[in-house]
């Protein structure tokens, strides 16, 4: 394997160990959202409702960009920067509570971007090419 490639499969391989590592942290502190709240049994999560979670936040984040307005809990932050990252947990939690592997689907993912034809800015210009 030669230097470069050697890198980028170490780089591949940091990134998917680091979003590991956020969505055990996001899981582990959100577990009560996963347990009954009256007997503190596991409990089956709604997927669609966990990801409307995500999508309020995002909507959050739309009208916190939109307004210009500052977070109420964290002032000294955008309320877009703070809600974005209020997804990104709940994403995280997300695929914690339903055993994804996040951080091996991202660096895959990523790599499949990186090759993908409709992404280059040729065919972006072209008649029907992607313009976002």
């Amino acid at each position: 394997m030669g230097t470069s490639t050697f890198s980028m499969a170490t780089a591949a391989g940091d990134r998917k160990q680091a979003i590991q590592g956020l969505v055990d942290a996001c899981h582990t502190a959100s577990l009560n959202w996963w347990k009954d709240i009256h007997t503190g049994e596991p409990i089956k999560r709604n997927v669609g409702e966990l990801l409307m979670l995500a999508t309020s936040e995002l909507a959050e984040a739309m009208e916190g960009h939109r307004k210009g307005l500052m977070d109420d809990k964290l002032p000294h932050r955008t309320m877009f920067e703070v809600e974005l990252a209020d997804c990104l947990i709940r994403i995280f939690d997300m695929a914690g509570g339903l055993g994804l592997d996040l951080g091996g689907a991202f660096v895959e993912k990523m790599e499949h971007n990186a090759h993908r034809a409709d992404h280059k800015v040729e065919q972006r210009r072209a008649a029907g090419g992607k313009k976002y």
